[in-house]
């Protein structure tokens, strides 16, 4: 990290982990990290989809959306500030403004990967095929060393018992909505990250993503601006999480970890 004076702001430190409140082009703007790992607020199609959904009991989504300038200033934020990987979670609406956006920046962008859980959504309507999938939009720096990083998966498949749906009652779950389960962001941390690279999050929501960071042997950083998000973060980080031997047994339960020296801190510093 760079050693700039910033603004005072409500955070949780550990020797790994550090979660701030606010805004991410407020609170981490002394930030470089090693990996960015990011899943934005998507289009107003997916996000308006989920309002139309109210009528039939489906939660909205109670954050605003993103169109390509949203996008298109987070990946000038960050392209320089991010030495290796840069993975964005999104919609098929607006996969294109990540790439177009990652491009601009000079960054070797791959073609989206689908991230999958089979059987996670039904079209209600029953006019069309359901969507089962979210995009991972990757890129990386175009140097020897991101060259020689080696082969990675073209996919991701979430198996229902760790997926949207099952990991939420295993425990895998943030609770925010739109969180994605740990083991999808176990991997993705695997794979694009190496042990004791700093994994920045700007757009954390429940945490999901920092945790995956820190089982892996990762260091995280990362912003949430929703105080009830960011407190739903801080309290996980500070539980820990351990994913059942055995997902699929009806007799599975969570396993708890503390995460040593997750204290609570004020705008002025003391815990």
């Amino acid at each position: 990290m760079r050693a700039e004076s910033v603004a005072p702001c409500r955070c949780a430190v550990t020797e790994r982990a550090d979660l701030r409140l606010g805004r991410w082009q407020d609170v981490l703007s002394d930030v470089e990290c090693d990996t960015l790992i990011v899943d934005a607020p998507y289009s107003e199609r997916t996000h308006g989809a989920y309002r139309e959904m109210e009528s039939v009991g489906r939660n909205a989504i109670s954050y605003g959306c993103w169109d390509s300038a949203d996008v298109d200033l987070f990946v000038a934020a960050w392209a320089e500030r991010t030495r290796g990987w840069f993975v964005s979670l999104t919609d098929h609406a607006l996969a294109r403004a990540w790439e177009t956006a990652m491009l601009g920046a000079g960054r070797y962008v791959f073609s989206p990967i689908a991230c999958m859980e089979p059987g996670s959504r039904v079209r209600l309507s029953g006019d069309g095929p359901s969507q089962w999938s979210v995009w991972a939009v990757v890129s990386r720096p175009k140097t020897r060393a991101a060259q020689a990083w080696g082969a990675l998966p073209g996919g991701y498949v979430v198996q229902a018992s760790e997926g949207w749906r099952g990991a939420k009652s295993a425990g895998g779950r943030s609770g925010v909505m739109g969180g994605k389960p740990l083991g999808l962001m176990r991997a993705l941390v695997r794979d694009y990250s190496r042990p004791g690279d700093l994994v920045c999050d700007p757009c954390v929501g429940g945490g999901t993503t920092l945790l995956a960071a820190l089982t892996e042997g990762r260091r995280a950083v990362g912003a949430e601006m929703d105080p009830a998000h960011y407190e739903c973060a801080r309290k996980r980080l500070a539980k820990g999480y351990t994913p059942p031997l055995f997902a699929d047994s009806s007799a599975a339960q969570q396993e708890q970890i503390e995460m040593p020296g997750m204290a609570h801190r004020g705008r002025d510093g003391d815990e």
